[in-house]
């Protein structure tokens, strides 16, 4: 399935194929496992009355289906109806939250090619409105968590735009940012990390 962004740029395409042995890269799955485990602690910042944060659904428009029988149609080409900002808002503490989740295979640096121009335009613009904006990034290696200020992702995103490095050093997130350690409830506690910066 090919997905496009209203300016016909190309997002993913889905192989035709479910072979799991496939090498080809499925971008559709990446950041799935950090999405669910955000999925869940929201689900107990909801239920415990600590905040209100919920994944934005992503509208597209279907243009192509398949029926090879009529219990199984098939998506074959779908674009975006507008642009996507980031996964993530609601409201904690009375202050609007804003943020985008990213994984990376990377071991010494989160590449910043994993966002999107106008998601972090998008970001730029929630500060402006004295939105509490920032970025979770999960290093798959080791299954470290850390979030990262919206201003710092900026700041490097800027530096990119005009021949800088296209990456954030692992040693920068770990010093500027924000160590996320995995509990039980909520899974991952994400918000005493907003605490820590907004104190």
């Amino acid at each position: 399935m090919t997905i496009r962004y209203p300016n016909g740029n190309q997002f993913y395409e889905q192989p035709a194929s479910s072979n799991t042995h496939n090498d080809s890269i499925d971008f559709s799955n990446r950041g799935m496992t950090l999405e669910d485990e955000i999925n869940k602690s929201n689900q107990y910042y909801l239920k415990n009355g600590i905040a209100v944060i919920h994944k934005k659904p992503t509208p597209i428009q279907i243009v192509s289906v398949d029926y090879p029988k009529r219990s199984a149609a098939r998506i074959k080409e779908a674009y975006f109806r507008k642009a996507s900002t980031t996964d993530y808002n609601g409201v904690y503490k009375g202050k609007y939250i804003d943020f985008d989740a990213k994984e990376t295979k990377s071991k010494t640096s989160f590449p910043l090619k994993n966002f999107h121009k106008h998601q972090v335009e998008h970001m730029r613009q929630c500060l402006k409105q004295q939105g509490i904006c920032f970025a979770i990034i999960k290093f798959i290696s080791d299954q470290s968590v850390y979030l990262l200020k919206a201003t710092d992702l900026i700041d490097y995103w800027d530096q990119q735009e005009t021949g800088g490095r296209k990456s954030i050093p692992r040693k920068v997130i770990e010093k500027d940012g924000f160590l996320i350690a995995y509990r039980i409830n909520p899974l991952l506690p994400y918000l005493t990390a907003v605490d820590s910066f907004i104190e």
